[in-house]
C-alpha cells in the first residue's frame, strides 16, 4: 500500500487495540506461566518469526546498524524486554483494566522528557490534555481514593506499572534519534537484544525457584503476545512515531484503556467501577485536547 494512503491515526489506533489485548493476555497468563518465562517465550518466537524476513534488510543496513548497535540493543532491553517483564509481573497483582489505564501516563513521561532534553514546545491545550490524562491515571492507580497516593499505599501491581510506564516512555523518547534503517531491520535488532535480556531475566527467575511452565492457557497467551503486541504492534508504533512524532504518537496509547476495559469486561469478566469510567473520560478528553493543541501549534 502506498505510504500516503496509510493514515497515522489508523496505524496508532491499531497499536492501541493490540496492546490492550496484551494486557488481557498478561492477566490470563497469570498463574499459568511465570512472567519472566512469558517474556522469554514472547521474544523468542517474535525474533524467530521476523528473522527470515529481516535478515536481507539487516545485511543492507549493517553499515548503519553497526556503529549504533549498543544504542539499539539498549532500546530493545528497555522498551521491549524490561517493559514487558515488569508488565507481566504487574498482571499478577492488579487488574487488566488498571494496567491499561495506567499505561496512559506514558504521554506525560514523553512530554516531560522531550521538554527537558530537547526543549520541545507545546501548546496550552496539550498541557491541559496531559493534565487530564494524569488525573485519570492517578484515579485508577489510587482505586478511586486519591488519599492512597498521598500515603503511598499502592497496590504492588499498580506500583510496578508506574515503573513500566517510565521504561517505555524513555524508549519512546529515544526513538527520536534512531538510525534511518528499514523497519524490519529495526524490529529484528530490538527483538534480538530483547531475547538476550529476557534469557537473563528467566534465568534469575529459575534460580529463585519461581519458574512456572505453561499450561494450555499460558501457552495460548504467550502465542498471542509473540505475534500481535510484539511484531505487529511494535512495528506499527515505530511507523507511527515516524509519521507524526513521539509526542503526538504516544497520545494514542490513551486508547489502550478504552479497548482494554472493554476486552477485560467481555473476556475476563472484570468489574468496571465508577472511578474507571471517570478515568476513561479523563484520558479520552486528554487525548482530544492534546491532539487539537498539537495540530493548532503546527497550523
Amino acid at each position: 500500500m502506498p505510504q500516503r494512503l496509510i493514515h497515522p491515526y489508523l496505524v496508532l489506533t491499531t497499536v492501541a487495540l493490540l496492546w490492550a489485548g496484551n494486557a488481557v493476555a498478561g492477566k490470563l497468563a497469570a498463574g499459568h506461566i511465570s512472567p519472566m518465562l512469558l517474556t522469554l517465550v514472547r521474544w523468542f518466537f517474535a525474533t524467530a518469526l521476523v528473522t527470515p524476513f529481516a535478515l536481507p534488510h539487516v545485511r543492507a543496513d549493517w553499515s548503519v546498524i553497526r556503529p549504533r548497535l549498543v544504542y539499539l540493543s539498549l532500546l530493545g532491553a528497555i522498551g521491549f524486554a524490561s517493559f514487558n517483564a515488569i508488565f507481566y509481573l504487574a498482571a499478577n497483582y492488579t487488574t487488566a483494566i488498571n494496567i491499561t489505564i495506567e499505561q496512559s501516563a506514558m504521554p506525560l513521561v514523553v512530554f516531560i522528557a522531550n521538554f527537558v532534553l530537547f526543549r520541545t514546545r507545546v501548546a496550552s491545550l496539550q498541557i491541559l490534555g496531559f493534565g487530564l490524562t494524569l488525573l485519570g491515571v492517578a484515579l485508577t492507580t489510587a482505586h478511586g481514593d486519591l488519599g492512597t497516593l498521598l500515603g503511598l499505599d499502592l497496590n504492588r501491581g499498580d506500583a510496578l506499572m508506574v515503573l513500566a510506564v517510565l521504561f517505555y516512555g524513555g524508549y519512546t523518547v529515544a526513538l527520536r534519534t534512531k538510525p534511518q534503517i528499514h523497519w524490519l531491520s529495526m524490529i529484528f535488532v530490538l527483538s534480538a537484544a530483547s531475547l538476550v535480556v529476557s534469557l537473563v531475566y528467566a534465568a534469575i527467575e529459575f534460580a529463585l525457584g519461581h519458574t512456572r511452565l505453561p499450561d494450555l492457557q499460558g501457552a495460548t497467551a504467550a502465542a498471542y503476545t509473540a505475534i500481535f503486541p510484539s511484531l505487529i504492534a511494535q512495528s506499527l508504533y515505530i511507523r507511527g512515531v515516524e509519521m507524526i512524532g513521539p509526542n503526538r504518537a504516544n497520545l494514542f496509547i490513551n486508547f489502550v484503556p478504552v479497548f482494554g476495559a472493554l476486552l477485560a469486561v467481555v473476556i475476563i469478566g472484570e468489574e468496571l467501577h465508577l472511578y474507571h469510567v471517570v478515568s476513561l473520560i479523563c484520558v479520552l478528553g486528554g487525548i482530544t485536547l492534546a491532539e487539537r493543541g498539537a495540530r493548532g501549534r503546527r497550523g
